[in-house]
């Protein structure tokens, strides 16, 4: 390309103090992953200065819509989740005010509440000027279609903001069920290795199939992770979308309501698909940091966006130059505006 690419990821991690200290009070699982400890994730989850900044330049990306930890406030007593949730995206703007030529954020949104999930997503994009906001699935036994969650998708599509979807742990007896049993691996295999994503896409074909976008046809879902493997088999599950009396073609939803990312999944295979089901015009980019960011064998990440990994992904894509900018950052752009 004749000039320098700009990247936004849109799937960029961070644990704020204000969901830490809940995190703490509650009990939640004190894990690298939610920000506790010495271990190179949990560092990296709780920066937000130089060290962040350098791994970017190091990624090759230019800007990162920052997001809370998986499973954000989703799991906290509700009485705790509306006032974390304020003051984590509170927290979260100061990180782009310090830096709005790097940081852009997701809000936390907390869906134990319905009318106080709709007026958190309001205050974030109206007051703090968030492009969106990040949601974790279900929340307890209440999965991404129940009802009480209508009022956020009308808020969202009257605000014109995407909400970003991302997977958590799948509940106790489907863990029980098909992952126990299998020593080490069990967890893995319930959790990023591939029980998250299961969980996840199910949860989108529900919305689809439960009239969620059909009563909310402006509303704007991205997926990560190549589209939480229900991408793969559309062809398959539109031979029976009849069934589900969906007034136009499966396909149809994810090429109008869906916007996919990789989340740091560098594959070309998927790459390429995804282009080919979805186009290139509803396609984002996403690193998934800190999660794929450097080298530690037996453990994540599962592949390595350091030393201009993620920038040579995207720059020897088989697109044109036109494509390669708007996965890049022209779609996001117009999505986000």
């Amino acid at each position: 390309m004749s000039e320098r690419l700009k990247i936004i990821a849109v799937e960029e991690t961070v644990v704020v103090p204000a969901v830490l200290e809940a995190y703490e009070r509650t009990g939640s699982p004190r894990i690298p992953a939610r920000g506790f400890g010495d271990d190179p994730v949990a560092k990296n989850l709780r920066d937000v200065g130089a060290q962040r900044l350098a791994h970017m330049d190091d990624q090759g990306i230019d800007v990162a819509v920052l997001s809370l930890a998986s499973p954000g406030v989703q799991d906290l007593p509700e009485a705790d989740a509306i006032a974390v949730a304020r003051d984590a995206n509170d927290q979260l703007a100061e990180i782009v005010a310090a830096r709005p030529d790097r940081f852009q954020a997701f809000a936390a949104i907390p869906t134990q509440k319905p009318a106080a999930a709709a007026a958190e997503l309001e205050r974030a994009v109206r007051e703090l000027g968030f492009p969106g906001a990040m949601l974790y699935g279900r929340t307890a036994d209440k999965l991404a279609d129940h009802p009480d969650n209508d009022e956020l998708y009308a808020t969202a599509e009257r605000l014109g903001v995407p909400l970003h979807f991302h997977p958590q742990t799948p509940v106790k007896p489907v863990i029980d069920a098909y992952y126990s049993d299998l020593g080490p691996i069990g967890p893995a295999l319930a959790g990023a290795a591939i029980g998250w994503y299961y969980d996840l896409g199910v949860q989108y074909l529900r919305m689809i199939f439960s009239g969620v976008f059909d009563r909310f046809p402006g509303l704007q879902v991205i997926a990560g992770h190549w589209g939480e493997v229900v991408l793969f088999y559309l062809d398959h599950i539109g031979f029976f979308a009849q069934a589900g009396g969906l007034p136009r073609p499966l396909a149809d939803y994810f090429e109008r309501n869906f916007w996919v990312a990789g989340s740091g999944t560098v594959s070309s295979r998927y790459l390429r698909w995804t282009a080919e089901v979805v186009g290139t015009d509803r396609m984002l980019y996403s690193t998934d940091y800190p999660y794929t960011y450097g080298a530690r064998p037996g453990g994540f990440p599962y592949v390595d966006t350091s030393n201009g990994a993620a920038r040579a992904f995207l720059e020897d894509a088989p697109f044109t130059g036109e494509q390669k900018a708007d996965i890049a950052h022209r779609n996001w752009e117009r999505l986000a505006a």
